[in-house]
């Protein structure tokens, strides 16, 4: 079977001012170039925003050393909700997202004092990482990845992978590696973790299943969003709440997790025909303000809402108009590294 996605685009992350939350990944974990910084309405996201058609401000973020970005989403006609309670590790939906770290120690020691963080521990696979609260508590884990586009003076890449609290983890792998085919699964556990001890978990029960799909030579944009790691958590001692329960999408917390799609059409039919059917479907070019291309939306089997963008134009360098253009492109190799660097020319200087 041919490749359905390549890596993660992007993580959606609903704040109340886009600006700050910018601010914060660009000087925090050098996420500092905006390949779109706009305002749209979102028409055709109505039916996971009750009905109404919201207007938002989006910047996605990426960091060129490599990995996924973060789209930081403020609505411009309403206060994102909050939950009303709050999230604990085993609720359903995207609970962290992974950031990739060339050297997870010596990151660890150079993060100010004031960020808040967990002691550096180890994952199941005995590899260093550790838990930090962005400015507005969201929880990122910081992991080590050997998928690097181009190394530039920051210890941090972009988005490598997610946290997601499941309520069933064999129908989530018969989705996350039988429908997307993140197929590799590097540990399938049960038990306490003290991993989890920042938290507030580490006394709780726990299946935790780690899967991986390592980067392949597929996708326009492959080498620089890198490979994907998916670990799915299942509280076993308690029932577990959405974490989006009774809010909308573009609410406070983690929005929607993007897979960078390789044959838009093809990624339909596996995801009908396994039982996850689009929900939303741009079903051609869509102008995303600065960018363009075709999105589609399916949920998982807890409903967590996943994103796929083809990507059709990227802009290089906005004022001058220069864009890259791939809705023509036949071939899903990897663009050329100069070719994919332009996308840094766009890079935010502190």
């Amino acid at each position: 079977m041919n490749a359905l996605i390549s890596g993660i685009q992007q993580v959606g992350i609903g704040v109340p001012n886009a600006n700050d939350a910018f601010t914060w990944y660009r000087k925090t974990l050098g996420l500092n170039v905006p390949i779109f910084n706009d305002e749209a309405d979102a028409k055709l996201m109505t039916c996971y925003t009750s009905g109404e058609v919201r207007r938002r401000h989006a910047i996605m973020a990426l960091n060129m050393a490599g990995g996924g970005g973060v789209e930081i989403w403020q609505y411009k006609n309403r206060i994102p909700v909050e939950p009303t309670f709050e999230p604990v590790l085993g609720d359903l939906g995207i609970f962290s997202i992974k950031i990739k770290c060339l050297d997870v120690p010596t990151f660890y020691t150079q993060l100010s004092s004031k960020e808040k963080k967990s002691a550096l521990g180890a994952s199941p696979e005995n590899r260093k990482q550790f838990w930090l609260r962005d400015f507005r508590n969201n929880i990122l884990q910081i992991v080590p990845n050997d998928s690097w586009f181009r190394p530039n003076g920051h210890l941090t890449g972009g988005v490598c992978g997610a946290v997601i609290g499941v309520s069933d983890i064999d129908k989530a792998i018969a989705f996350y590696a039988g429908t997307l085919q993140i197929d590799q699964i590097v540990y399938d556990k049960t038990g306490t973790f003290e991993d989890f001890a920042f938290l507030g978990a580490d006394k709780q029960l726990f299946r935790r299943v780690l899967l991986r799909k390592s980067l392949g030579k597929v996708g326009a944009f492959g080498k620089l969003l890198g490979g994907i790691e998916i670990e799915l958590v299942q509280a076993l001692d308690r029932t577990p709440r959405k974490i989006f329960e009774d809010r909308d999408w573009g609410d406070a917390g983690f929005i929607h997790l993007c897979f960078d799609a390789l044959d838009m059409d093809a990624l339909k039919n596996q995801c009908q025909a396994n039982g996850f059917p689009f929900t939303v479907d741009s079903a051609d070019s869509f102008d995303m303000g600065e960018a363009a291309g075709r999105f589609s939306y399916v949920e998982d089997p807890d409903g967590t809402l996943i994103e796929f963008v083809e990507t059709h134009k990227v802009p290089i360098v906005k004022k001058l108009g220069i864009y890259l253009n791939l809705k023509k492109r036949k071939k899903q190799t990897h663009l050329p590294d100069w070719m994919v660097a332009t996308l840094g020319w766009g890079k935010v200087k502190d």
